[in-house]
């Protein structure tokens, strides 16, 4: 017998022009292709970690991804504080360019707050601002750094 889709709520944030929504539920990597292709120009998303959630979720996200037919490069950061730092940024950036995201394009930030604050800025001064789907892997992350665009 087929399992159920689990419920998925959304959740907007209204910040006028720069509104989103949040998508909250269960087995969100898993279909993170069907959720992500509607925003795509391209089907290839680039997505920024730190080791250990790379450990954890990068494989799975590629699969959710691949399922949509959506290819995926990665930067793997080290996990810490640390990382939110100017060299980190820089090398995102650095990393990006070199793989020649453009405006139209999505970045995804795969982590808790560090690297979606990270990552969320890079996006934000990457070619006047690249498109930016965050999926936190941290309670905290769930509900604070990933909601409210603080990031730019």
């Amino acid at each position: 017998m087929p399992q159920p889709i689990p419920a998925i709520d959304d959740v907007a944030v209204n910040l006028g022009e720069r509104s989103y929504v949040v998508r909250v539920g269960q087995g969100l990597i898993a279909r993170a292709g069907a959720e992500i292709a509607p925003l795509l120009k391209r089907p290839r998303v680039w997505v920024v970690t730190e080791a250990t959630v790379a450990g954890l979720h990068l494989e799975p996200l590629r699969a959710g991804l691949s399922a949509a037919d959506i290819a995926m490069e990665a930067l793997i950061l080290p996990p810490g504080e640390s990382t939110k730092s100017w060299p980190h940024l820089e090398r995102t950036v650095e990393w990006l360019l070199d793989q020649k995201v453009e405006r139209g394009d999505i970045v995804v930030a795969l982590g808790g707050g560090v690297i979606g604050d990270l990552v969320g800025f890079a996006a934000a001064i990457l070619r006047r601002g690249v498109r930016f789907v965050q999926i936190p892997t941290s309670l905290l992350a769930q509900v604070d750094s990933s909601v409210g665009g603080k990031t730019g």
